[in-house]
């Protein structure tokens, strides 16, 4: 793989992994509920959820995801059920100071929310098998290429979800009021139920 096919690979990587989406609004809603203690099962669970959707790609159901509206359908909507019941369940989170200060016994499941959203999310996986194909080159072995790309990727994904982790929860973190967390958990419910609207619009593409 040449540099420049590289270069192009993770700017047009950027691009999608940096647009506000479903996976940006469960960073950001759960980076405002948690603080910024939430960043690093955050990250992870992304990263694991990426890694189990390129992996899904790869083993052929990306494939059958893009020539199947019922999969695709069935795909949509359980993530974007889900996404909702997190953001319901934040809208109605009672705030307090020690559960501010708590945020660590719930590292577990942030990193669940996170895994499940990111790897149930059907265009992600439909973009692994379409997207990278783009940037191989046929006279040179197709699996090299593919690790780069993949490695390449993740690097990206981490980025992006770091960067919208680190700000939502510094910003949740310089205001510890209780009455400014109850409308942070307000926020952040809204965003994730946005994320679940968003999920639910989608369109399988072709």
């Amino acid at each position: 793989m040449s540099i420049e096919v590289w270069i192009s690979f993770v700017l047009a990587s950027m691009m999608l992994c940096f647009t506000p989406g479903p996976t940006v609004f469960l960073v950001m809603g759960q980076s405002l509920n948690h603080g910024k203690k939430s960043v690093i099962p955050l990250v992870t669970g992304v990263l694991s959820g990426d890694i189990i959707a390129m992996s899904i790609s790869f083993a052929g159901l990306g494939a059958l995801l893009a020539t199947s509206s019922v999969l695709f359908s069935a795909f949509k909507w359980i993530a974007a059920g889900y996404l909702v019941y997190l953001g319901l369940k934040a809208w109605f989170t009672k705030a307090n100071m020690e559960e501010f200060d708590t945020t660590q016994k719930k590292s577990g499941k942030i990193f669940k929310e996170a895994l499940i959203v990111t790897a149930l999310n059907p265009k992600g996986i439909i973009f692994f098998i379409a997207f990278f194909p783009l940037f191989i080159n046929t006279n040179n072995a197709a699996l090299p290429q593919m690790l780069i790309m993949g490695l390449s990727f993740l690097a990206v994904s981490v980025l992006s979800a770091s960067f919208y982790s680190f700000f939502s929860g510094y910003l949740r973190s310089k205001i510890k009021s209780v009455k400014f967390q109850k409308a942070f958990n307000k926020i952040s419910g809204s965003m994730l139920i946005g994320a679940g609207a968003v999920t639910a619009t989608l369109q399988k593409s072709g």
